[in-house]
C-alpha cells in the first residue's frame, strides 16, 4: 500500500539565524544605494532639498525592508523530508509550495557561501526531472543541511525507479 504524496504545508523552519544572514545581505545593497546618494548631494549641492528627500525616502525604506523582510521570509520559508517527498514552501509577496517525490530526485547538493558560513547557514538544492527546476531550501543550519542531505542520499539510493 502506498501512501499518498499531497501538496501541504511543510513542518519545519529554517533556521533562525537565516533572520540575520537576510538583514545582513540586504543591508548591503541598501548601504550601496545610500552611499552613492550622499556622494550624489555632496558633489552638486544644487536642488538640495530635493536630494536630502530623496535619501531620507531611501532610508525609510530601506529601515522597512530590513526590519519586515527577514521577519517575513522567515514564518514563509518551510521544510520538510519524508520518506516519499520533499516540500517546500517559499515566497515573500507570492508564495509557492513545491514537492519532489522520492523516486523523482537525480541529484541532492548543499552550498553555502562566505556570508553564509559566517551566520552557520547551508543551502540544499534537491533536481528532480522537473521542468519547473530544482528545489532549494536557503537558510538551514548547516548541521541539518548535512543531515538532510545524508538521509536524501540514502532515501533516494534505496528507492526504486530511474528517477525520470
Amino acid at each position: 500500500m502506498t501512501e499518498s504524496v499531497g501538496l501541504r504545508p511543510p513542518a519545519h523552519r529554517v533556521s533562525p539565524l537565516a533572520i540575520g544572514y537576510w538583514t545582513v545581505r540586504a543591508s548591503v545593497g541598501w548601504l550601496v544605494l545610500v552611499v552613492v546618494q550622499v556622494l550624489w548631494l555632496l558633489a552638486d549641492l544644487g536642488n538640495l532639498g530635493l536630494r536630502v528627500t530623496i535619501l531620507i525616502a531611501t532610508v525609510v525604506v530601506a529601515v522597512l525592508h530590513l526590519v519586515v523582510m527577514p521577519q517575513w521570509r522567515y514564518r514563509v520559508h518551510r521544510w520538510e523530508n519524508t520518506e516519499q517527498a520533499v516540500y517546500t514552501q517559499t515566497g515573500w509577496f507570492t508564495q509557492e509550495r513545491r514537492i519532489a517525490p522520492v523516486s523523482r530526485i537525480q541529484t541532492v547538493d548543499s552550498a553555502f557561501g562566505v556570508l553564509e558560513r559566517l551566520f552557520g547557514l547551508a543551502n540544499v538544492t534537491v533536481t528532480t526531472a522537473s521542468a519547473a527546476g530544482p528545489i532549494r531550501i536557503h537558510g538551514l543550519a548547516r548541521d541539518d543541511a548535512q543531515r538532510l542531505v545524508d538521509q536524501l542520499t540514502r532515501t533516494t539510493a534505496a528507492t526504486p525507479g530511474d528517477a525520470t
